[in-house]
Order: structure tokens, then C-alpha cells, then sequence
């Protein structure tokens, strides 16, 4: 009897298991938008300073410290968790416009998943969300120093509005000198595990740092916030502030960056090596492979993307040569180049402000035809600002974004480190590259997207970023610009520049070249000055792989623009076009064709 009952029991439980496994089977997957939802604040928790950068508040008196093991070790259980959790979907299951956003979002998961668990990489860089090095977290451009220096001038996305941002800014700085602890701890290793940097780059670092010491209270660039109080906050309330801020800059920070600086010039340099890219390091070659992957989203190898390079140099020499016959230049095109780097009516400014206007002159002009070309346009406003003093001497023209809620404006960094040797051959390009139709619109429409889900608005793929905005300068001629042969050649000489990352970043990190060699190269085939190419080369020396984001993102969409053109002759329309890219967000290359095919044969019905 027993035996009966516990075979009736046991049926009892295998029919239930097997009626729950059925329902597990047909369940349906919680509403998409839950899980995008909760992508975004995982985003936003892992990087704080881009939280802060896109309006949101919540985070903005901490900083990650992206590089300790926990984090990383953070990193790894939540893509997975995320791509678990995408693959209960189908196309079939959410809309149109959330599965291409899943399908970003799965993208994103699975090679920052790839990069966390490389040996040498690490993925949540605060820098732009560019990837960093775990044993070599600190070096001379887009690096978490230079950035926190940016953010407590007050002056950039950092808010100082109220008590309540003051005493936020200095928990986040907290936060910013055990990242510094970390930073040589990690670099410790990796002077063990000989994963360092450069010498040259290390050696452009210490002034960097030496910066800020011994410098007087009222000019360091932490206390310039106590010096420029808003309205609203009491005398009382500004000496408690003052008080804590001048302590925390002699107690803390100050001792921090010595330290910093004893272990960097007596510890450091003496490991640094000479090498000058990837390949001489430990997993070297496949860390590139994985780099330009993140950064192109393609499965390009270097060696193609070398060839690919030197194919557009060739091809954008022969353009360059036929505008410098125009202009009437009797050398060739090297002596060409360096008539560009010296000539006098090219460098006609006086004072930084006078550059500033002249930016202002071409977004005037640009403004005239912009309808003709986009129906979609941004709300935000933007304008053009000098690149700060401490960091201009080694910064390039950038772009940041407003807040999302347009309460902060765009910005267009422009470094004027001399303004008598300011050159203007590339102004008009480099408009149309950083601000109007390039970042300024493709960031802006993004964060202004309500179709987008969360956490596409602040997404930054570069090849998509980059790619777009290069695109946007060989727009000038249809928006009224590049009437001087100058400006055109101008354009040109930046083309060059992004075609000679191409070989230059894959020949210093796949193919042995040195910085000497990277240097020459860019010298013999482009206008640009020597200082300036020495900081760039450099700049991929310590970013390998995000150079080549900005020529092949260019290259995907001007070949679908030339696609959609041959497909639907009379019935292409410019403006449409433009939308399609744009009405998406940032897409890895792959998805972007995928969606401009689809509409290209809707197109065509």
C-alpha cells in the first residue's frame, strides 16, 4: 500500500515538473523595454562620469574604478547576464525598432564581454567609454587625469550649481585618488609582467602631473570652482566650501599627485621600454585584433586594413595634386605641404578670440542651406570654446555633448596653444567634422531620439560617431563652403590625415613600425605641422585601434550613399538619406547596412 502511494506521489511530481517545464517553455519573455531599462542603469553605474555628461545627476559624486579586479570581475557577470537574457527573444516578439536596438544591445554585450576577459584590456574606460589598459591605465592623452583636471575647472560637464555639487565633486574625488592607488598597484604588475608603457608616452605624462604641484591655492585648477560661487549659496556655506576645498588640495590631492610623481619618474620610467606599439607586448597581436574589432565593428585583420590605407593615400594624393595645380604651386606635393605649414596668410590671427569668430563666420554661412541637405535637425544649441590651458598644448579639436535636456549646450573644443602659428587651412572642415552636420547633429539627434530606448541616447560607437562626422566634411561644397581652394585642400589634407591612421596605427601595432618611422610617414604625406603629427602618432601609440574607426565608418556610409544613389536614380532623396542614418543612433556597420539595404529596397517598390 505504501509502495502504491509513493508511486502515486511520485507521478504527482513528475506530471507537475513536467507542467511547469512546459509552461517555463512557452512563457514569454518580460516586456524588452525592462530589460533595456535595466541595461541602461548598469551603464550608467559602471560609468558615472558619462551619467553625469548626459544630465544624471544620481552618480555624480562618484567615479568607477574600472580597473580593480572587482569591478572587472562586475563586468563579467553582468554581460553575461544581459546576453542571457536577450537570446529568450526573437524578432517576432518586439517591435521593429527594439529588435534593431536589441540587436545593438547584444552586439555591445558580447565584445565587451570578449575585451573583459582579454589579459590586457579592460572596457569601461570614463573616458568617452573607450577602452583602457588595466596595467597601464594612465598615460598622455584621454586619460582619467586629464579628464577629472577637465571636469574641476568648473567649466565642463561637472556641475557647480549648488552646496549639494560642491560637496559631490569632492566624494568624487575620493573616489579619483583610490582609482591613483589602484592605478600603481596596477602598474606595479605590470612592470612584472612587462605590460608597460612607451617611454616617450611616460615621459609626456610627468609634466601632466607635475602640474599640480606646487602650485599657489588660487591657481590650481580644483579650487577654480570656490572662486566662481553661484548666486544662492550664503557666506557661511561659501567659507565651510572654502575651507574644505583648500584641505582637501593640500591634504590629499596634493600629496597624492607627489607620490604619483616620485613612483612614475623613479620607479616607472626606468621599466618603460622603447617599442612603441602592441606587438611587443605580451598577447600584443591578438589584443590589436580585438581592438580593431571593438573600434571598426568589422572583421577586418590589420594587414587588410594596411593595404586599404595605403590604397586611399595613393587615391587622395592624386586629388590633392590636381587642387594644388589650381591653386598655381609649381613643387610637388611634399614641398607643397610644407608651403601650407609656413604660409603667413594662413595664419592671420592675433588673439585667440579672433579664431572663435571665425567659427562662428562659418556656422553662419553653413546655416543657409543646412535644410537642403537634413529634415532632421537637433534642438540643442552648441558653441565653440577655447580647449582649457593645462591640457591644450597635447589635445586635439573635439566635440562634447549637451546634457540631454538642453540645459547645457554643446561644446567645440579648439586648441589654440599659439595663436601667431595658428593655421586655417582646415577650419571649415573641421567645423563641419565637430559641430555642423558632424557630431554636433549625430550626438545631439541621438540623445533627442524618443524611439530610441534609454540607453542608445549617450551611446558612443566610434566607427559610427567618427565615421559620420568624416563623412560630414565632403558635404562643404553642397553647403555652400570649400569656395577657396585652400579650405578644399584643407578638407583633402584631413581625409589624408584619417587615411594615414590607417597605416600608421596598424604599422606601429601589427607590423613593428617605430614612432620615427610613424612620424616620417605622416610628414611625407600630409600638411600637417610636425608638432602636430608627433602628438597624434603618439595618440595612437597610447589608443591602438581608435584611429581606424574614423576612414572605414566614412567609407560604409559614403559607399551606401553611392548605393542608394545607383539604386534609385531620380527618386533618391539626399535629406532622407541623411535621416536614415541618423534616426538610429550609433549601429555597428554591420546593422547599419542591413537597415539602409532594407530601406533602399523599400525605396525602390
Amino acid at each position: 500500500m505504501n509502495r502504491i502511494l509513493l508511486l502515486l506521489l511520485f507521478a504527482l511530481i513528475f506530471n507537475s515538473c513536467k507542467e511547469t517545464e512546459k509552461k517555463d517553455l512557452t512563457e514569454e519573455p518580460r516586456p524588452i523595454a525592462e530589460v533595456f531599462g535595466e541595461f541602461y542603469e548598469f551603464k550608467k553605474s559602471i560609468n558615472p562620469i558619462e551619467a553625469t555628461k548626459a544630465g544624471y545627476s544620481k552618480y555624480n559624486d562618484t567615479i568607477a574604478n574600472y580597473i580593480s579586479d572587482d569591478y572587472i570581475f562586475h563586468l563579467k557577470d553582468r554581460y553575461t547576464y544581459f546576453l542571457e537574457e536577450l537570446d529568450k527573444y526573437d524578432s517576432t516578439k518586439v517591435s521593429t525598432a527594439d529588435w534593431m536596438s536589441l540587436r545593438v544591445m547584444k552586439w555591445d554585450c558580447s565584445v565587451k564581454l570578449q575585451g573583459v576577459m582579454n589579459p590586457i584590456v579592460t572596457v569601461a574606460s570614463p573616458i568617452y567609454d573607450l577602452p583602457s589598459f588595466e596595467l597601464m591605465p594612465l598615460f598622455q592623452i584621454q586619460s582619467l587625469h586629464l579628464y577629472v583636471a577637465q571636469l574641476a575647472g568648473g567649466t565642463s560637464v561637472q556641475p557647480f550649481k549648488a552646496i549639494e555639487d560642491y560637496n559631490n565633486w569632492l566624494s568624487r574625488l575620493d573616489d579619483y585618488l583610490i582609482f591613483l592607488d589602484t592605478s600603481i598597484d596596477k602598474m606595479k604588475v605590470g612592470m612584472e609582467k612587462s605590460v608597460v608603457l612607451p617611454r616617450v608616452l611616460t615621459l609626456k605624462m610627468l609634466p601632466q602631473v607635475r602640474a599640480f604641484i606646487d602650485i599657489p591655492l588660487k591657481e590650481n585648477l580644483f579650487y577654480q570652482p570656490i572662486l566662481n560661487f553661484p548666486d544662492g549659496i550664503s557666506d557661511v556655506d561659501k567659507d565651510i566650501l572654502e575651507s574644505n576645498y583648500a584641505a582637501f588640495i593640500k591634504d590629499k590631492l596634493t600629496p597624492k599627485y607627489v607620490e604619483l610623481n616620485k613612483f612614475l619618474t623613479e620607479e616607472y620610467l626606468p621599466k618603460c621600454r622603447e617599442t612603441s606599439g602592441l606587438l611587443d607586448l605580451p598577447n600584443g597581436k591578438e589584443t590589436y585584433q580585438y581592438l580593431i574589432k571593438l573600434h571598426t565593428t568589422t572583421t577586418m585583420n590589420a594587414d587588410e586594413i594596411h593595404e586599404l590605407g595605403l590604397s586611399e593615400v595613393a587615391r587622395i594624393s592624386s586629388e590633392m595634386e590636381i587642387v594644388k595645380n589650381q591653386i598655381g604651386f609649381k613643387g610637388n606635393l611634399k614641398s607643397f605641404f610644407n608651403s601650407l605649414r609656413t604660409k603667413k596668410e594662413l595664419m592671420p590671427f592675433n588673439n585667440p578670440e579672433e579664431v572663435i569668430a571665425n567659427f562662428n563666420a562659418i556656422n553662419d554661412r553653413i546655416a543657409l542651406r543646412i535644410d537642403s541637405l537634413f529634415e532632421l535637425t537637433p534642438k540643442a544649441g552648441f558653441n565653440v570654446r577655447r580647449t582649457e590651458a593645462f591640457r591644450e598644448a597635447s589635445a586635439s579639436a573635439e566635440y562634447t555633448p549637451g546634457s540631454k535636456d538642453g540645459s547645457r549646450a554643446g561644446i567645440f573644443y579648439v586648441p589654440i596653444p599659439d595663436v601667431k602659428t595658428y593655421n586655417t587651412v582646415h577650419d571649415e572642415a573641421l567645423f563641419l567634422h565637430e559641430a555642423i552636420p558632424g557630431h554636433h547633429f549625430q550626438l545631439s539627434l541621438q540623445q533627442e531620439n524618443k524611439d530610441l530606448p534609454e540607453f542608445l541616447h549617450p551611446e558612443s560607437m566610434g566607427v559610427f560617431v567618427e565615421g559620420w562626422a568624416l563623412y560630414a566634411e565632403s558635404l562643404g561644397k553642397e553647403l555652400g563652403v570649400y569656395t577657396d581652394p585652400y579650405q578644399y585642400f584643407g578638407m583633402l589634407s584631413m581625409e589624408m590625415h584619417r587615411a594615414i591612421r590607417l597605416v600608421v596605427d596598424t604599422g606601429l601595432h601589427a607590423k613593428g613600425w617605430s614612432r620615427e618611422q610613424a612620424i616620417r610617414y605622416s610628414l611625407d604625406n600630409e600638411a600637417e605641422s610636425e608638432e602636430s603629427i608627433i602628438a597624434e602618432v603618439e595618440r595612437y601609440m597610447a589608443t591602438p585601434g581608435q584611429a581606424l574607426s574614423y576612414k572605414l565608418g566614412q567609407l560604409k556610409i559614403r559607399e551606401l550613399r553611392t548605393k542608394a544613389e545607383k539604386a534609385l536614380g531620380a527618386n533618391f532623396n539626399i535629406r532622407e538619406f541623411h535621416s536614415q542614418i541618423l534616426n538610429s543612433g550609433s549601429l555597428p556597420l554591420v546593422l547599419l547596412e542591413e537597415k539602409l539595404d532594407g530601406w533602399i529596397a523599400s525605396q525602390s517598390k
